[in-house]
């Protein structure tokens, strides 16, 4: 029964994450931030979460994809956008007890690689007219990798301590 009761809240968990990134990031689109070269997702700040329960990966993953249905890239960011993610989820939660002073700073960062890499690649061959060279996807890997390392500090490291400090996810992760 215990078990059945703790796989039920964290399937609440996972469908609470996914609706939280999906809002947040239609916020964030209301203000020309969600979507191009230089983004600021509000939801990306959730991207935290894989550190304190799995819950959060297929949360975080099905969040993006319901976020990305408005991208202006179509099909290509549901794609590699939720691709992205779900890589950053699993790395993160497998790096979460790597941390610097009790904070999870691989986790933090996997986000931010993760996002760089793929959207950085994504950006450069869809909106790019004629050949798309290197110096074009790092260009856009540093703008993506850029606000997400933004938003993943100045978001993800006040939810982490408040998380932490609830202990909301204690009693309830796999």
């Amino acid at each position: 029964m215990k078990k059945r009761q703790t796989q039920i809240t964290a399937l609440v968990h996972g469908a609470l994450i996914a609706a939280i990134y999906a809002a947040a990031t239609y916020l964030s689109a209301t203000f020309g931030i969600a979507y191009g070269n230089i983004q600021f997702r509000l939801s990306e700040a959730l991207t935290i979460l894989p550190v304190f329960t799995p819950a959060a990966i297929p949360g975080l993953t099905i969040g993006c994809i319901l976020g990305n249905l408005s991208s202006p890239m179509g099909i290509w960011d549901i794609l590699f956008g939720s691709a992205a993610t779900l890589l950053a989820s699993i790395c993160s939660r497998a790096l979460r007890k790597v941390t610097v002073k009790g904070l999870p700073v691989l986790s933090l960062l996997m986000p931010v690689i993760f996002n760089a890499l793929i959207i950085g690649a994504e950006i450069t061959f869809l909106m790019i007219e004629g050949d798309a060279t290197f110096a074009i996807f790092a260009v856009s890997a540093l703008e993506v990798g850029a606000g997400e390392l933004a938003i993943c500090l100045a978001g993800g490291i006040p939810l982490f301590y408040a998380f932490r400090k609830s202990g909301i996810f204690e009693k309830t992760s796999l």
